[in-house]
């Protein structure tokens, strides 16, 4: 066997080790079936072949030293912990309840978000554009999945798809009615193209009979749909389930899985 077979062969056994100690240390859950008595054991809920295949890569990384545990740890709780939609929330909450931030954020967005304590690259250069009874704003990006990840985390399957990159241009009015969100002909729709150097963030209307909420309150309504456009913040139905306009439109398109 010559050397390149034998190190294929080995990355072959390195992975393969790797798939075993992942699926090992799998979470146990219970199967119920209808024939307890026959089959009243546990099984272990196997990770997809996807979430294999990264767990090896990572390890192979690491094993190498190209990466560092520590780096990817500090990664993931990022991602988990420091940016996503409820730091957008927050920021269209305070400037709902305070006219002087809202100024300084329509005036200069990174400056006024970096005040609640967000800021990353990925959102030093960034607009805010707020809605209103006339106008409607909504934010795509065509060229790929640019996003404020600082205030509203990772891009969703939908937003990098190819149909609303292309329809949110061509058709905006027809792809916000497939997220449920149906304009007056009279409310001009404005489309917000991102780049790698400009993203934005929509500020959404403030729904009427939150006169009395706090802040906290507030945040709590807004959606990462109402700040991309696509949705408008609404005040949930008493005692029902709140489905976002993103649901509505992955029910209803393939794309948006």
């Amino acid at each position: 066997m010559g050397d390149s077979d034998k190190g294929a062969v080995d990355r072959r056994e390195f992975l393969k080790g790797i798939a075993a100690g992942a699926v090992t240390g799998a979470t146990q859950v219970t199967v119920h079936t209808q024939d307890t008595q026959d089959h009243n054991h546990d099984h272990q809920d196997v990770p997809s072949d996807l979430a294999l295949r990264v767990k090896a890569l990572e390890s192979l990384l690491v094993e190498k030293g190209l990466v560092e545990s520590a780096a990817l740890d500090a990664l993931i709780d990022t991602m988990e912990h420091k940016v996503g939609p409820r730091n957008g929330a927050r920021v269209v909450a305070r400037a709902w309840v305070d006219p002087a931030y809202k100024k300084r954020l329509l005036e200069n967005a990174p400056a006024a978000i970096a005040e609640l304590g967000y800021s990353s690259g990925q959102g030093d250069h960034m607009v805010v554009v707020e809605n209103g009874p006339k106008v409607h704003n909504l934010i795509v990006c065509t060229l790929c999945s640019c996003y404020p990840w600082p205030v509203l985390g990772l891009p969703p399957v939908w937003y990098k798809s190819a149909p609303y990159r292309s329809r949110a241009v061509m058709d905006p009015r027809g792809i916000l009615r497939e997220f449920g969100t149906t304009l007056p002909d009279e409310v001009e729709v404005r489309v917000w193209d991102s780049t790698a150097e400009l993203r934005y963030l929509v500020l959404p209307e403030r729904p009427s009979g939150t006169e009395r909420m706090s802040e906290e309150q507030l945040a709590a309504l807004v959606t990462r749909d109402a700040m991309v456009g696509v949705a408008k913040v609404t005040l949930p139905p008493s005692g029902g389930r709140t489905c976002t306009a993103s649901m509505t439109w992955a029910v209803s398109r393939e794309w948006g899985r």
